[in-house]
């Protein structure tokens, strides 16, 4: 009996021990990553490290992030909805005077009270109009990066256009914790962001758990790249799409490195790894979704259905595939079930724990997903070439939709099992051919009509090319109800006017200003 209290007394007062049942935990977020633009989904651009790490770990492809930058970031970080956020319409602009809601306790924060050290690296793009928005205010011991959406890849600084001033302001947007960060112009953003998260790395005292959040600025517009990077691709005739696949050669060498760093660090075989993109590719800025519909914006598959893995030894099944739904909220329940913790929130969440289904390949525990629900959706990159063509043409059953109490004008889709269910005008809906093909398929004069109530089977479908909402109409009339459910428990959209204080002239600098 004594032996066995004193081996208790010991792995509690051993913190190299107790370090090593909480694994350390790196994020990897790209931004604007296009299915079709990763070299395992047989893309003609090379990622031979996003290749390697995820071939030895889980690929996920039945995972699925936003449309857009900002509401992936938050149910990363709050494993909630954006209906439950507020943040359902668009993404947070530069002036605008709001971020995440305060009262929302952030992953960071969860992790830091199980004794982790929390690090950021990159774009943080919740919003910043004063400091207790901040990185550094929400969770994370230390913070480099940028609080806007995107910059220029070398000087760092943002224009925007603050109207009610009549002028677009360019300003550097680089932060050092709260401190402005200056010193690096010339630094290309994918190499500075990924040495920073080296540094980190090798500083790191492995006694204790880290959670390091890198969220690259890569592949985002501006296509900016070093000559060296665009190579291996004068193949390409599209210059946008050559200038692309260097910036995703350019990110794909960044994970190569910080990999390299966990392992030479001794921290890699306690160490789990998910690479995740925060949306679909953008096609006006050389992305590719193929063979997936839509693009960056929508709520097509090419806008939600996203490149992600995770990597580690802690993996039972490694070198698998993963066809299991799994959803960018998830991540939150997920890390903290890792590090021996349920998640202690006032709210509740939406994400589910899935390591099992990752780690096991156990079924998921989720079997829904809601895309979105937002009543002031607007097409800000409408489709080249193509009028919204939306009919009022009824499916069979249609008279039933009064019945769900959801009013189909509203830009909205939800996910069941097999089923994904879209109203209204989802976005951009063209099959957007692979860079340097033709396809008549893909050209909108082949489209067909779109209606306010779409029904696709997305196992059989991934593409959406064979709507069936006549067929089933008694599966359109539960997928119409559950967003009336969901649409009850919505908070009002949070999107302010820009505020003329945001203006950085003054400073020099975006950052907090209220």
């Amino acid at each position: 009996m004594e032996e066995k209290f004193l081996t208790v007394v010991f792995l509690l007062s051993c913190p190299a021990l107790a370090a090593a049942r909480r694994p350390h935990i790196v994020f990897i977020m790209a931004d604007d990553f296009g299915w079709n633009d990763v070299g395992y989904h047989s893309s003609e651009i090379r990622t031979p490290n996003l290749d390697k790490v995820s071939a030895g770990g889980v690929r996920l492809e039945n995972y699925y992030v936003q449309p857009m930058c900002s509401p992936s970031r938050n149910q990363l970080m709050t494993g909630r909805y954006q209906i439950h956020t507020g943040l359902q319409h668009q993404l947070i602009w530069p002036c605008q005077p709001y971020c995440v809601p305060l009262d929302e306790k952030l992953l960071p924060q969860l992790l830091k009270e199980e004794g982790y050290a929390t690090h950021m690296v990159g774009k943080w793009h919740l919003g910043m109009y004063k400091k207790d928005c901040l990185p550094t205010r929400r969770g994370f011991d230390s913070y480099f990066g940028y609080l806007t959406g995107s910059e220029d890849y070398y000087t760092h600084e943002r224009c925007y256009p603050i109207t009610a001033l009549n002028l677009t302001r360019c300003a550097l947007d680089l932060r050092e914790g709260e401190e402005v960060a200056t010193g690096y112009k010339g630094v290309y953003s994918t190499e500075l962001l990924s040495q920073r998260a080296i540094s980190i790395i090798e500083k790191h005292n492995s006694d204790k758990p880290l959670f390091l959040y890198v969220a690259l600025q890569a592949v985002h517009s501006p296509l900016q790249v070093p000559e060296r990077y665009l190579a291996p691709y004068h193949f390409i005739s599209d210059p946008n799409r050559r200038r692309y696949a260097g910036m995703v050669s350019a990110m794909d060498e960044a994970v190569g490195n910080i990999t390299l760093a966990l392992q030479q660090a001794g921290l890699w075989d306690d160490t789990v790894l998910v690479f995740s993109t925060d949306n679909g590719g953008q096609t006006l800025s050389g992305g590719s979704n193929w063979p997936l519909r839509g693009r960056k914006g929508s709520l097509w598959e090419g806008g939600v259905r996203g490149v992600g893995f995770v990597a580690s030894p802690l993996l039972k099944q490694p070198g698998t595939v993963s066809l299991e739904l799994i959803h960018i909220s998830d991540w939150l329940p997920t890390l903290v079930g890792l590090a021996g913790a349920t998640p202690n929130t006032t709210k509740p969440l939406d994400g589910f724990n899935v390591w099992k289904t990752i780690s096991y390949g156990f079924a998921s525990p989720r079997l829904e997903l809601l895309h979105n629900i937002d009543p002031l959706y607007e097409d800000i990159a409408p489709c080249p070439g193509r009028e919204r063509r939306l009919t009022l043409a009824k499916v069979v059953g249609g008279d039933s939709w009064a019945n769900s109490g959801f009013n189909v004008s509203i830009h909205a889709a939800i996910r069941s099992y097999n089923w994904k269910l879209l109203t209204s005008y989802p976005g951009c809906d063209v099959w957007f051919p692979r860079p340097d093909h033709n396809s008549s398929e893909s050209s909108p004069s082949s489209l067909g009509q779109l209606k306010p109530v779409m029904l696709f089977d997305i196992e059989k479908d991934p593409e959406e090319r064979v709507e069936v909402s006549d067929q089933f109409p008694s599966v359109v009339d539960y997928l119409l109800s559950r967003l009336h459910q969901h649409q009850k428990s919505a908070l009002p959209i949070n999107f302010p006017d820009d505020d003329p204080k945001c203006d950085p002239g003054p400073t020099g600098a975006w950052g907090p200003w209220a």
